[in-house]
């Protein structure tokens, strides 16, 4: 069993890394598309200051100061970890006179000088942090969907082809059994899936730097199991069609709305609270709202367990379905 799972594990493979086309789109897409966006959002694109205050009372002097925005928040940790990322440039406590500040951020600098022209007696307190830029927060979606588009069309196209060229017919003739074909072709997919996605995102991490508090360890097998469930929808589209041309529009009426409302672009936050449901449906949703808490917030595993426990359920189904639908050709006999 074993060797005949190799022997199309390795055939697959082989088939792959020899299009040199579909390997060089596969690795080149999203490096182009993170360096277009490392040059877009290279300049600082902030006009307003960001001043959060814990607690209820503000002093009017501060406030009437001109393009500073304030935002209230009730729990200190919540505002001290915004400010630590660079989404807020000074944290104030008017109730008991102290203000916190990144002594990296340059901005924050600024508003520690504005607040003690107004409140000079203000106790400091330091936080340090990186910025997190739009490159940071958007990588995981550039990588997540350029591995939507791989397992979808990957292992859902490439089956159909087999099936209309009757690759599968053949193989139906030999002792390959189809548990045995179906989990080489998984195992090719996601062995390529993961393998372009690390060289991708280590190579550019190295060129932009990109900020990381969780475990690159966790990230891996998020996108394990991320990808794996991408692979279990491409196979459940790709089940019994012949014809390419309908099971490209399925693969395409799949990948788009993931693309469009599964956060790869921008946040679904402040979106209706229609649309974040439906969101929650997509395996790259998943994907891509825990790889963010893990790079961003240093979650860990078990801090994002409802994500994995979804991508599982969501993979176990897909495969499940998808295996049992498998026909070795369009019409079963």
């Amino acid at each position: 069993m074993f060797k005949r799972f190799y022997a199309v594990f390795k055939a697959r493979n082989y088939e792959f890394f020899r299009d040199r086309a579909a390997l060089g789109w596969n690795v080149m897409f999203p490096v182009l598309l993170l360096v277009g966006f490392a040059f877009i959002f290279s300049g600082s694109g902030k006009t307003l200051y960001k001043i959060g205050i814990v607690g209820e009372d503000h002093q009017q002097v501060l406030t009437q100061i001109k393009h500073i925005e304030f935002v209230s928040y009730q729990d200190p940790a919540l505002a001290q970890n915004k400010l630590r990322q660079h989404k807020l440039d000074l944290l104030v406590d008017f109730n008991n006179q102290q203000y916190w500040v990144n002594q990296s951020s340059a901005n924050g600098y600024i508003a520690q000088k504005l607040l003690l022209s107004v409140e000079p007696h203000f106790e400091q307190q330091v936080i340090n942090g990186r910025e997190i830029r739009y490159l940071d927060w958007v990588v995981p979606g550039i990588l997540g969907m350029n591995m939507m588009f791989s397992c979808l069309f990957g292992i859902g196209y490439v089956i159909v082809r087999y099936r209309k060229n009757s690759v599968l017919k053949r193989l139906h003739a030999t002792p390959l059994r189809p548990i045995e074909f179906l989990t080489a072709q998984v195992c090719s997919r996601l062995f390529i899936v993961l393998t372009l996605s690390s060289v991708i995102f280590i190579g550019c991490d190295w060129m932009f730097d990109f900020y990381m508090v969780g475990s690159y360890l966790d990230l891996f097998i998020i996108a394990g199991l991320g990808a794996f469930s991408l692979i279990s929808l491409g196979l459940l589209v790709a089940a019994r069609s012949e014809s390419e041309e309908f099971t490209g529009g399925l693969l395409n009426l799949t990948s788009w709305p993931m693309m469009m409302i599964s956060g790869v672009w921008f946040s679904l936050e402040g979106s209706p609270e229609f649309i974040q449901h439906i969101a929650q449906v997509f395996p790259l949703t998943h994907l891509l709202e825990a790889a963010r808490e893990v790079m961003l917030e240093g979650a860990s595993l078990w801090q994002v367990k409802q994500h994995i426990l979804a991508l599982l359920f969501m993979s176990f189904a897909f495969l499940t379905l998808g295996s049992w639908l498998f026909r070795w050709q369009g019409q079963a006999r």
